[in-house]
């Protein structure tokens, strides 16, 4: 019986929020990302500035509650310590639709459509079949062609 109550006590550790690294912001990044979903959701994505501002754009029109101030210190702070640069290639073929959200920064119908794509037409062999799904800027996937993989 003692042992069921040690698994039981060690058992959340896995379960557990993860440790965000300290520094200004830390704490705003906590409260603000916790009046919605676990932190570890939040962490998850890795993306460049513009897409943490396009996602805590989005948080705020489903009703984040946050002063400019705290809006620009969880800004920084997710642009430093969770940063697209620290994603590797994103295989498309292999890809889900998380991460080609945040690898790639693509919007969640964008990259619903390269899922739907792949499904319907088999594998990408290179950018220009990638070119071909529907919704997606030419332009903007050159820009990225170094994060992508096939």
């Amino acid at each position: 019986m003692k042992y069921v109550a040690l698994l039981l006590m060690t058992a959340p550790v896995w379960a557990q929020e993860p440790v965000l690294p300290a520094g200004p912001g830390h704490d705003e990044t906590e409260k603000l990302c916790k009046q919605c979903h676990e932190v570890a959701r939040s962490i998850s994505l890795r993306q460049d500035r513009n897409g943490w501002q396009t996602t805590m754009g989005k948080m705020r029109a489903f009703g984040m509650k946050a002063t400019d101030t705290e809006y620009a210190l969880v800004l920084d702070y997710l642009a430093q310590h969770y940063a697209a640069e620290d994603v590797g290639r994103v295989k498309v073929n292999e890809a889900t639709a998380i991460e080609l959200e945040s690898g790639l920064t693509l919007k969640r119908s964008q990259a619903k459509a390269v899922i739907a794509y792949r499904e319907q037409n088999g594998n990408f062999k290179s950018i220009e079949d990638l070119k071909k799904v529907p919704g997606l800027d030419a332009a903007a996937l050159d820009a990225k062609k170094d994060k992508i993989a096939f």
